[in-house]
């Protein structure tokens, strides 16, 4: 399938109502024994968090969507999966479910207050933010964790990998799964760095970043094994839905 062609210098594709989506998935969450917490931040809005955990746990899983507000089809992913629920039985799990609401009532990558907060896990000047990391300080490590975004001018779906310690990948068979839902990104340069294959292993130095995306803080504090999965939003929503849906499952598969 080609390019709508719809996003000419910035996300010119469907629309989600926010609200509507996270609704369903608390819904959906409630139905399945997750727990959900809203997490007030200063300026009167909130962030959904949801957690299950299971006595059998092998593992801490963490997921999370909706930083930028022109993005839509991780909130939307996150909500057929809880769903869904095919969630791995041997797992707990975290997630949030839209940490930019007030960027997706504009439609537009940035907050309310024009703060791109995938940029601001290593100052914490957005109330979003800061409200974000109090909570995942009160979490265990985690064994492994998504970040669902989106990227207006990709030829295809692409993901980057934090993996320091050389730890088992998940990145190829992710990007298998995902070749049978949506256009694989094949450059050879994406988004200025090196890929193969649709996969991007960039710099894990805290030092190479003046400003810190979400990645780089789980990569310090969380996790050592990160993905940031990027699908193409010039295809349709139900097409980029699908790919990060199948990506996360997976990674865990």
């Amino acid at each position: 399938m080609e390019r709508l062609g719809k996003n000419n210098g910035g996300y010119h594709g469907e629309r989600v109502d926010i609200h509507r989506v996270c609704a369903a998935s608390v819904r959906a969450a409630r139905r399945h024994g997750w727990q959900v917490v809203a997490l007030p931040f200063d300026g009167g809005g909130e962030l959904l968090t949801f957690q299950r955990h299971t006595p059998v746990a092998g593992r801490n899983v963490y997921l999370s969507t909706g930083i930028h507000g022109d993005e839509p089809a991780g909130p939307v992913a996150l909500r057929r999966l809880l769903e869904e629920n095919r969630w791995p039985r041997d797992s707990n799990l975290f997630a949030c479910a839209c940490l930019n609401p007030t960027g997706f009532a504009l439609n537009r990558r940035e907050n309310a207050d024009g703060k791109d907060l995938n940029r601001d896990y290593k100052h914490f000047e957005t109330a979003e933010v800061r409200a974000h990391v109090v909570w995942l300080k009160g979490l265990p490590q985690f064994d492994i964790a998504f970040c669902l975004h989106e990227d207006w001018e990709a030829n295809g779906f692409y993901l980057y990998e934090l993996n320091p310690d050389a730890l088992p990948s998940r990145a190829q068979c992710m990007v298998d799964a995902v070749a049978r839902e949506c256009p694989i990104d094949l450059a050879d340069v994406i988004e200025g760095r090196a890929a193969r294959g649709g996969i991007i292993h960039p710099s894990h130095d805290p030092a190479s970043r003046p400003e810190w995306p979400e990645a780089f803080w789980l990569l310090q504090h969380r996790t050592r094994l990160s993905y940031t999965l990027e699908a193409p939003s010039d295809f349709p929503l139900e097409m980029r839905v699908a790919a990060l849906s199948a990506a996360v499952l997976a990674g865990l598969d």
